[in-house]
């Protein structure tokens, strides 16, 4: 099945890279400039919230609720998990002293905007240093539980981490969290089409997540979740009409995030079409496609730690559609991203590692993915190691 075909991605380029950006459908595309046409069409009639905007939206954010497991009342849309993120924790009553858990797996905006707002009120940013390479994914419970004081007022954890492409065990972490009456923010931007979610098992009281990533929806759009006894709190980064003009029949939590501003709302418009794509490419669905994505990561991660005489860093069931491997001291990792693709066209990302001087190279795998892909890049790595 050449399911390539159905994106745009320069066929010269192995594309092992889609967790960074997303790479969106041709249909979904299409989707898009079919609105971007009707918007300019008229902009007053599509833009005006009080006109068809807000129903839109309302079929969107429907849609968004069966996919996540959450009431629509409860879902407001932001740019990206990292607008969501920010979003929150610019909200947060914070004081001298309190504190805001994070991790060194987590994506560095989201770690840099918990600094940013805990410098505005004299708070303190800890940091839970998770192991990696990871045996069990009861040694991330541990790393976060043991930087909980008395004083923390919020964490912030990935549901599935960036630069390490580790799920991380939320249930048990957010279990942990609320027994000692602290606020959870989860940043979820990589799982809505790796994983089954469902936030209500989850429990988190913020979950925020991007559609352009592996839901493939156009760039750039996203959703922040908020529990009803906090919306009153959350406020958008973007202040405006909203503010203390309602909107009949919704929640200032809801009016706010749905206008702050003159925006282009075609990339949320055409979410419920990307997802309907990404049913439509196995008889099983999006369920299907996450298996699939999920047994190639496997797969091509085997290649890469094969190449590299390493052992697998994670337990496979720790791995979504991200796998990240520690790379050697003995290659330039600092020049390798830049060599794999000028050299042999390969768009692959190199990250720091957690812990000081050590890297990491993370693939991808979506459904235009091969595993020849990723063993081309094994070959290239034992050539270099």
């Amino acid at each position: 099945m050449n399911l390539r075909e159905h994106w745009q991605l320069n066929p010269e380029i192995d594309f092992l890279n889609h967790g960074s950006f997303g790479a969106t459908p041709t249909i979904v595309l299409e989707a898009q400039q079919n609105l971007v046409a009707e918007l300019e069409s008229d902009p007053i009639r599509f833009l005006a919230p009080e006109r068809e905007l807000e129903p839109k939206l309302d079929r969107v954010r429907h849609v968004i609720s069966e996919l996540v497991g959450a009431p629509a009342r409860d879902l407001a849309f932001v740019r990206s998990a990292t607008d969501g993120v920010n979003a929150v924790l610019r909200s947060l009553p914070l004081a001298k002293g309190d504190e805001i858990i994070i991790t060194d797996h987590g994506y560095n905006a989201c770690n840099n905007a918990a600094r940013f707002a805990a410098g505005q009120s004299g708070a303190n940013v800890r940091v839970a240093n998770v192991p990696f390479p990871i045996a069990d994914d009861s040694e991330v419970v541990e790393a976060i539980e043991a930087r909980f004081s008395d004083r923390t007022r919020l964490l912030l954890v990935d549901h599935v981490t960036s630069p390490t492409g580790l799920i991380f065990p939320l249930e048990r972490i957010i279990a942990s969290a609320r027994s000692r009456g602290i606020r959870v923010l989860v940043d979820g931007a990589h799982a809505p089409g790796m994983l089954k979610i469902d936030l209500r098992d989850i429990g988190a009281d913020y979950y925020t997540a991007n559609h352009h990533k592996w839901l493939c929806a156009p760039k750039a759009s996203g959703f922040l979740y908020v529990h009803p006894d906090l919306q009153d709190e959350v406020r958008p980064t973007i202040i405006s009409h909203a503010a203390n003009r309602g909107r009949p029949g919704r929640s200032r939590f809801i009016a706010e995030f749905d206008w702050n501003g003159t925006f282009d709302p075609t990339p949320l418009l055409a979410v419920p079409t990307a997802i309907e794509f990404l049913h439509s490419l196995y008889p099983g669905g999006l369920e299907q496609l996450m298996s699939a994505n999920h047994e190639l990561a496997l797969r091509s991660r085997r290649a890469l730690c094969e190449a590299l005489e390493i052992d697998s860093p994670s337990p496979d069931a720790m791995i979504g559609s991200l796998a990240s491997v520690p790379l050697p001291p003995q290659i330039a990792a600092e020049q390798l991203g830049a060599q794999l693709f000028s050299e042999h066209r390969i768009e692959v990302p190199i990250f720091p590692g957690p812990r000081p001087g050590t890297f990491l190279l993370r693939t991808s795998s979506q459904a235009y993915n091969c595993i020849e892909q990723s063993e081309r890049l094994a070959r290239l790595l034992r050539e270099d190691a």
